[in-house]
């Protein structure tokens, strides 16, 4: 029996642009000190686990070729999507490629985790909970109301319900009673639980997942099978169904780093200047100026500028959804 780190690496990070683009996605972006998200996903996990397996796609399939070549690693595997079809495939793909009882621990790979110690107390438990036949998810301990996030509610080891992105009154209650946690997106199982759930909750998506990997050439999957597999989160498929979820309570510090408030809030934690109203410039080599804005973020690439106010940066997505049908050449 093998622990297998699955790497999620197909996000696109819309709501990073202009930082994040199509060719080039948040993952991969090395402002999070000297290293890549995707690296540190790499290096973090790397002392534990036996092997690693890539889930991408063919936009940044070579961004991870690059990324792990650098920290030295040369055997890893790889499964390289023709399209995105969501992350209860891309797990599939993986369970396919490895033996039934080896250890799946899933992890998308634009997280920020500090904590070494208490992180791996965690993930230790869940492959004991995996080793036992449980599919566990981590839930991470609210430090903040977020409504960015889904919510696990818990009583001990055991969830209670899955609940969507709340506003914000909603997930001040969660907050207050103290029986809910963050949906961090990690998971740990082993390969043929996986997909015996997956077989029962989500047949459709086993199915054609397994059709579309029997006719993968070398590393990549075939574009027609692929487009017929359906595109489900892993939650919604089989996590918010299964009677063997186990979830472990996470005390060690995380973000997805999927917005620009959290971006600022790391950057900021760094040393990188704000002025005393809370404004802050990414991306300029020139002084900047705000007059009149506070908890203002200012993104500057070659081509394009963004000015947000910090509290609004889900909104990011709309910007890059427009983008993308007037004028795609700016978050390709």
């Amino acid at each position: 029996m093998k622990v297998v780190n699955v790497i999620l690496s197909g996000g696109v990070g819309s709501r990073l642009w202009p930082l994040s683009r199509k060719s080039r996605p948040k993952q991969y972006i090395p402002i999070f000190g000297e290293q890549s998200l995707f690296q540190k996903t790499v290096f973090r996990n790397i002392g534990f686990c036996d092997q690693v397996t890539i889930v991408g796609n063919k936009a940044n399939h070579t961004l991870s070729k690059t990324d792990l070549l650098s920290l030295g690693i040369h055997a890893y595997n790889e499964v390289v999507e023709a399209y995105p079809r969501n992350t209860a495939a891309a797990i599939a793909f993986a369970a396919f490629s490895t033996e039934p009882e080896n250890i799946l621990f899933v992890t998308p790979s634009d997280h920020l985790i500090e904590n070494k110690t208490e992180y791996l107390k965690n993930v230790k438990r869940a492959i004991k909970l995996a080793k036992e036949g449980h599919l566990v998810t981590f839930g991470i301990s609210p430090s903040k109301i977020e409504t960015g996030y889904g919510y696990i509610e818990f009583q001990g080891e055991n969830v209670v319900s899955f609940r969507e992105k709340p506003d914000f009154d909603t997930a001040s209650n969660f907050i207050k009673s103290g029986n809910f946690l963050w949906n961090s997106g990690m998971f740990c199982f082993k390969a043929s639980v996986f997909l015996e759930e997956l077989k029962i909750h989500a047949p459709k998506v086993f199915e054609t997942s397994l059709s579309a990997f029997r006719k993968k050439e070398n590393i990549f999957l075939p574009e027609k099978e692929t487009m017929e597999i359906p595109s489900i989160s892993v939650d919604y498929a089989v996590m918010e169904k299964t009677k063997k979820i186990k979830v472990i309570q996470s005390e060690f510090e995380w973000s997805d780093m999927g917005s620009f408030e959290s971006i600022y809030d790391f950057l900021k934690s760094t040393g990188h200047p704000t002025d005393q109203h809370g404004n802050m410039a990414i991306g300029l080599n020139i002084h900047t100026e705000f007059v009149g804005l506070r908890d203002t973020i200012l993104i500057y690439t070659d081509d394009a500028m963004l000015i947000l106010n910090k509290n609004e940066s889900q909104k990011i997505k709309q910007v890059f959804e427009k983008l993308e049908k007037e004028n795609p050449n700016l978050v390709s």
